[in-house]
């Protein structure tokens, strides 16, 4: 009898341990069941499905419920990248792309379900037209290495995640069109917290992360009413979306669902359609080349659902999530958009046409008297305008009208010329932080502090998710950012606590765009 009552209780140990082994060999999601692989200790699964498809009938429609699938999907490698502009880099290898592209991948270093780790979700940049979770430096192991679930999430870009036209809005329950993009990680957001768990991640402690556009889009999912409850923090790096609404984007603001569907229904003209279900049929290989599907072309628009408002006047109302955030700029944003003028003339000139009353003091501060004082002067305006100015005035009406910390930093970490720069880098280019962040150093990012300072950066991004505070343990302190206390943290080889930079420049752009506030 005893010898039964052993053999009952090892081979029962022996079940629950094969059970807990294999309950993040093979794990069940929504829609069925999905098999990583095991890379350096972490369990990867890569191209998950979380919605349907987008294609026939449902392009142009909000992100639909997953469609099952039998078996066990062996997710193991990344899906195609949503159709987009091709990457403007010499000898870049072609991105496989389908519209068929809502997919998701997870880093998990858990070893069962239910460990509660804490989940980063990753929102990738590309100006709202381009970007991949393939992308290698977006690969999440190291971070995972450090105690946290990293999770990269796909979604639509360009006219396929932000075309807004007349006859989709009549097509949808809410009226509104053109945030598809949006939308998708929002969905990805609503995976994560009813699967997340059974990757050994805790729903109730997810921190949105992203770069340039997934920063703005972390800062447009801070004020969304849709996302409540879906993250308890944000990490902006180099973003926010809070420009005036405009009739005309242009540089500086963002369109309302009326000009963005009248911009659509020009798209839709010189793809010859007379509707949007001839639209449907058009591929999307015929548009790349249109204005409209390049850089900048396609954007989010103040729906009134996905976007409620003018986000600035939102945050005065006090109407936004108030998590704990980290925001953050790098000190030569510009360089990598700006182009020398052809003449010191004509920047003036182009300075004057843009900024009207305010032309002689934006001169006055971004002067120029050669030429190569023209892309410097150009650059900098470019990283105040797009990165820093949004960045600042999030730091400021979050700490003014919300109970939540805001953590501020600068990086200025030197970094090695760059091909989209057109003259001698003055610091941390646009993007250069990511880098460091994903700890995926560049064999050009090897100077005497590039590899500690990228350990620094990681363990404050990972900590802030473990805790919703960066510090912890032999790192430099970071304070909280507030009106009455505008520092922020100095990332260089040694981070130290800094006034805020730039702080003249950065008020004659609030002045600037309260203006064009008022104006519109």
């Amino acid at each position: 009898m005893k010898h039964y009552i052993l053999v009952l209780f090892v081979f029962i140990t022996a079940f629950s341990f094969s059970c807990s082994k294999a309950s993040l060999d093979v794990v069940r999601v929504e829609g069925g069941q999905v098999e990583g692989v095991v890379e350096e200790g972490i369990r990867v699964f890569r191209g998950i499905p979380f919605a349907a498809p987008p294609v026939g009938d449902l392009r142009w429609k909000a992100p639909q419920p997953v469609l099952p699938w039998d078996g066990i999907l062996q997710a193991d490698k990344f899906a195609a990248a949503c159709p987009q502009m091709g990457f403007p880099v010499p000898n870049a290898p072609k991105l496989e792309t389908s519209e068929d592209c809502l997919y998701l991948n997870v880093w998990t270093p858990a070893q069962k379900a239910g460990e509660k780790l804490p989940v980063m979700v990753w929102i990738y940049g590309g100006g709202f037209a381009m970007g991949a979770t393939s992308s290698p430096i977006y690969s999440g192991e190291q971070l995972a290495k450090m105690g946290v679930i990293v999770v990269s999430v796909a979604y639509r870009v360009g006219p396929l995640g932000f075309l807004a036209h007349p006859e989709l809005s009549a097509e949808s329950a809410n009226h509104v069109s053109g945030n598809y993009g949006l939308l998708d990680q929002i969905a990805g957001l609503r995976w994560v917290q009813n699967n997340i768990a059974a990757f050994g991640g805790d729903p109730a402690k997810v921190t949105i992360f992203g770069e340039s556009a997934g920063a703005i889009s972390v800062s447009i999912l801070c004020a969304s009413p849709l996302c409540k409850g879906l993250f308890s923090g944000a990490i902006s790096e180099s973003g926010g979306s809070f420009g005036p609404v405009r009739e005309e984007r242009g540089s500086d603001g963002i369109q309302p669902l009326a000009a963005a569907e009248r911009t659509g229904m020009g798209f839709a003209e010189r793809m010859g359609a007379q509707s949007i279900a001839e639209l449907r049929k058009v591929s999307p290989d015929e548009w790349q080349q249109d204005p409209g599907a390049q850089m900048g072309g396609f954007w989010p628009n103040v729906d009134g659902y996905v976007i409620a408002d003018d986000q600035y006047k939102l945050y005065e109302q006090g109407r936004f999530n108030d998590i704990n955030v980290v925001i953050g700029t790098n000190s030569d944003e510009g360089s990598m958009f700006s182009r020398p003028a052809a003449s010191v003339e004509e920047y003036q000139q182009g300075v004057r046409e843009r900024f009207g009353l305010f032309a002689d003091r934006i001169l006055e501060a971004y002067p120029a008297g050669t030429i190569e004082e023209t892309y410097y002067s150009a650059s900098d305006i470019f990283r105040e305008t797009a990165f820093a100015w949004p960045s600042y005035a999030w730091a400021q009406l979050q700490s003014a009208k919300g109970k939540s910390n805001v953590y501020v930093y600068y990086f200025d970490q030197p970094q090695p010329a760059s091909p989209f720069m057109q003259a001698k880098p003055r610091g941390s280019a646009h993007a250069s932080e990511m880098a460091y962040v994903f700890r995926h150093l560049s064999p050009a990012q090897s100077n005497p502090g590039d590899a500690g300072l990228s350990e620094i950066m990681a363990k404050y991004w990972t900590n802030f998710a473990k805790t919703g505070n960066p510090n912890g343990e032999n790192l430099p302190s970071w304070e909280t950012y507030s009106q009455n206390n505008p520092f922020v943290l100095l990332l260089r080889d040694t981070p130290q606590k800094i006034d805020l930079p730039n702080r003249d420049k950065l008020l004659l752009m609030e002045e600037y765009f309260k203006y064009l506030r008022e104006k519109h």
